[in-house]
């Protein structure tokens, strides 16, 4: 394609105003958010050939990384369009949509830099992009060259060698996870100690109880609770600009809640098991330490809905690991046969939920034929529609946002989904707790009148479990 003082620099300057910024996007950027090419607003973007071939490398199978890839080539290639080899190079006009205007502009940086001029040696593909910035930088000294990437090593290495280096975070919605929607407001002392005027009403067996909007926090969604410490417990049902429309609840009621023999054993349990059993709620997050309770809850909730209250058809398990990805196209057998190792957690807990009784195994099997629990990989989700469906999704803090509005729009009609995960135990490289796609889906999903979630407290599991994850 030429060298880069081939370039035409006309291609770089901006139209009169603000000179745009040359954003270089590393590969695990397209991967993790396939349309990331359309998030930088008027700026340039450039992509490596080095880029490209990791691309191309990683697209073949199954594995949700592949798909992932995949797409990000079918973007590629939609925003290049038909354009001459010198217009790559230089920068194709990205548009957002057939009418759109343009706005900012994709190139591909089609050659490396000289040996003589590589600070870093070229044996790994981090060092060749690095080298590749270092070279397009002093081709365009005054302007500003950016390297966007969700490897903190790389950006540390970036830094380094003088080049700025940012982490990819449009679809991060919280800065702090601290943040992050729990699912419920703790008011201490007596919650109706604060309360001066409210309105209860009767409705088909539920009291309804109307309150001033300037009793309740700032930050208030729909499905959130309302607890005290003296075992008020209520759901934000309706929120007006002067009043907030509460579900209440009875608090041994609450405590007495019932799903395949199982009880809650504190507050939290009780709010999450309400909104499991709750047709009218679609989707539920529920998030807490290793112990907490969220497997259990959500099988025993799956069981009672679809065994005995017939409200879904089956039951779909699925998870996502870095092991699974790579592994489960090596395990002999159906593919259920090879999901089963890694559901373990699904199994474990259906265990658990008949400890009690005098013949376990058969407790076990008889559910089994009863309820059609099937364990799914997430590699053969993908263009699927479950209806009629309750889809328990495992160890989501794995997953990417992109992966996991791909497996939730994968629910039909009549479905709900269960998200479960652990914000402190992400196994996936280059995703931390802020910008996980459990956190993403939880944030999103905040002003949904269908959907919940509640943060599990303590660690009710067993002694030793409680004690580890307060002090390993």
């Amino acid at each position: 394609m030429g060298d880069l003082n081939s370039v035409n620099p006309a291609a770089h300057q901006p139209s009169p105003g603000e000179c745009p910024i040359h954003y270089v996007l590393d590969t695990n950027v397209l991967i993790h958010d396939p349309t990331a090419l359309l998030n930088f607003e008027e700026h340039h973007v450039i992509l490596p050939i080095t880029v490209l071939e990791e691309l191309d490398k990683l697209k073949s199978g199954r594995k949700p990384l592949a798909a992932d890839c995949r797409q990000a080539i079918r973007e590629i290639d939609k925003l290049l369009g038909g354009a001459e080899p010198a217009e790559v190079e230089t920068g194709v006009p990205i548009r957002r949509g057939e009418k759109a205007e343009p706005l900012g502009s994709l190139s591909i940086l089609m050659i490396h830099a000289p040996d003589n001029l590589s600070l870093l040696t070229r044996k790994h593909n981090d060092n060749q992009i690095l080298n590749d910035i270092l070279y397009l930088q002093q081709q365009l000294p005054d302007q500003k060259v950016i390297l966007v990437s969700k490897d903190l090593n790389i950006r540390l290495k970036a830094r380094g060698c003088g080049i700025e280096a940012q982490d990819y975070q449009n679809d991060q919605l919280v800065s702090n996870i601290e943040d992050l929607n729990k699912g419920f407001h703790v008011f201490s002392g007596n919650f109706w100690e604060r309360i001066n005027d409210v309105e209860t009403r009767h409705v088909a067996g539920k009291t309804l109880q109307i309150i001033t909007r300037e009793c309740l926090p700032k930050e208030l969604f729909i499905n959130q609770f309302i607890v005290d410490e003296e075992g008020f417990a209520a759901r934000v049902l309706e929120i007006g600009e002067t009043a907030v429309k509460l579900l209440h609840y009875d608090h041994n009621q609450l405590m007495s809640q019932e799903a395949w023999g199982l009880k809650p054993q504190d507050t939290y349990q009780a709010l999450a098991l309400a909104l499991l059993l709750d047709p009218d709620i679609h989707i539920v997050n529920l998030t807490g330490a290793a112990g907490s309770g969220k497997t259990i809850l959500a099988l025993a909730a799956a069981i009672e809905m679809t065994l005995v209250q017939k409200l879904y058809r089956r039951i779909i398990a699925t998870r996502s690991t870095q092991a699974l990805d790579e592994d489960i196209g090596f395990l002999p057998g159906t593919e259920t046969e090879k999901m089963e190792p890694w559901l373990g957690a699904i199994t474990d807990n259906l265990e658990a939920l008949h400890l009690g009784d005098e013949n376990c195994a058969g407790s076990i099997d008889y559910v089994m034929s009863k309820v059609p629990l099937q364990f799914k990989s997430l590699n053969y989700i993908r263009g699927r529609s479950f209806q009629q469906s309750l889809i328990i999704i495992d160890e989501s803090q794995n997953l990417t946002p992109h992966q996991i509005k791909t497996i939730v729009t994968r629910a039909g009609n009549g479905s709900k989904v269960i998200c479960l995960g652990n914000l402190a135990q992400i196994d996936t490289p280059f995703l931390n707790a802020t910008s996980s796609g459990l956190t993403y889906l939880t944030e999103r999903f905040k002003h949904f009148e269908h959907g919940g979630n509640i943060q599990l407290q303590g660690v009710p599991r067993s002694k030793l479990a409680e004690y580890a994850e307060e002090h390993l």
